[in-house]
């Protein structure tokens, strides 16, 4: 538990008969063990934690999504997570990263003062980052993002926000909300799975990273709509995403079409207006925002959002989609690793046609983690003659 930097290598350790479903993997002190025992009839990886100077086990806190407990194999990539590899599925759901001293790992261990472990799920492909537009009410954003919305449909997308209050007549779950139990929703806020929540009117409303990661899965663009406060709360969370605040051209303008809307009482303009001031004041936070757009004149600002998300470039998506032979269906095992890649062997007598025997699976790349996906992997097929490889076990 000691923050003082351990001595790293893979190493095995004798497990019992019975544990023929298990890898341990070493890591200074300790021998994470991972997987599940032929007595056990669990749907997922059972952890426990060997630490050699005591001779004792630890069971951690496990938290994440979790892989199906399947066969599989294991190795360290560094000194915070470990690589594993399940077998008979496609590569795209093959890869998951068991996170050990990850910064958000970190985090949950002090607020739980015990030991604590994390699943992220690997996605091959560098996907695009999210999209979080702030600004004060009034100043077109809502305008901006349906104009984005209604000409790249395909490209975009909205994550669906969780709430605690009750669904109203027609609202359909995971539809217009993620309707959550209190207690589920307040667990899930302190073991770091929400980007950003807050209470309105008795109820806690807010935006998981899970609602974000389902959009890119989706091979879409998530586009965030929230507060400066919000946004702040998105920067210091594991989410890479581009920050953007759209401005008046001067606030003066702002309060004339607050007053030109119609909308609303004097009373409520005037707690906009108070509001818009302290956003303002807030969007020239060092490292808060990524750009400032200032809506002048509503095409050209539009033009400039379209310019900064690349949305012009006609090959954008080339270099970021998911490699196509991620969809293939064999048992890969782990051969050896290097800094910057690891070689996966293929199990003959389980390879489809069309499937390398080796492939290198670049890390160089990583983006995100837990709680959310371990973005950037990248995968292509070894010659092993040309690239004079020997197996290292």
């Amino acid at each position: 538990m000691g923050e003082e930097a351990p001595e790293f290598r893979v190493e095995s350790i004798t497990l019992e008969p019975k544990d023929c479903h298990r890898n341990a993997v070493q890591v200074g002190n300790k021998t994470y063990v991972i997987g599940r025992s032929d007595e056990e009839s669990k749907s997922h990886f059972d952890i426990k934690i060997l630490d050699k100077l005591t001779q004792t086990w630890v069971v951690p806190t496990v938290l994440g999504a979790q892989p199906p407990s399947r066969s599989h194999s294991a190795i360290l990539v560094n000194d915070e997570k470990i690589l594993v590899v399940e077998k008979g599925v496609s590569l795209n759901d093959s890869i998951w990263f068991l996170e050990i001293d990850t910064p958000f790992v970190k985090q949950q261990r002090k607020i739980k003062g015990s030991e604590v472990v994390s699943w992220s799920k690997g996605v091959l492909g560098v996907a695009h980052k999210p999209v979080v537009i702030s600004g004060p009410s009034g100043v077109g954003k809502g305008t901006l993002i349906a104009k984005l919305m209604k000409e790249y449909p395909s490209k975009f997308g909205f994550s669906v926000s969780h709430t605690t209050r009750s669904p109203r007549v027609k609202e359909i779950d995971g539809v217009h909300y993620h309707f959550a139990e209190r207690s589920k929703m307040e667990q899930d806020i302190s073991e770091g799975k929400f980007l950003e929540f807050a209470h309105v009117h008795g109820n806690l409303y807010g935006t998981s990273i899970e609602a974000v990661e389902s959009v890119t899965d989706e091979g879409k663009r998530c586009i965030l709509d929230i507060d400066v406060q919000g946004a702040r709360s998105v920067r210091a969370s594991s989410l890479e995403a581009i920050f953007i605040f759209v401005c008046p051209p001067s606030f003066e303008e702002l309060e004339q079409r607050l007053r030109a809307r119609g909308t609303e009482t004097e009373e409520q303009i005037q707690k906009r207006l108070k509001n818009a001031r302290a956003e303002l004041d807030q969007s020239n936070s060092p490292g808060l925002f990524d750009h400032l757009l200032v809506n002048d004149d509503l095409e050209t600002c539009y033009e400039n959002l379209k310019k900064l998300l690349s949305l012009d470039d006609e090959h954008e998506d080339s270099e970021d989609c998911c490699m196509k032979d991620g969809k293939a269906t064999a048992c890969y095992s782990i051969l050896s690793k290097t800094e910057s890649e690891i070689l996966l062997q293929s199990d003959i007598g389980e390879l489809e046609k069309g499937s390398a025997n080796l492939l290198a699976l670049g890390l160089s790349s990583l983006t995100g983690g837990a709680p959310g996906r371990t973005r950037g992997l990248k995968i292509q097929p070894v010659n092993p003659i040309a690239n004079g490889l020997k197996a290292i076990r």
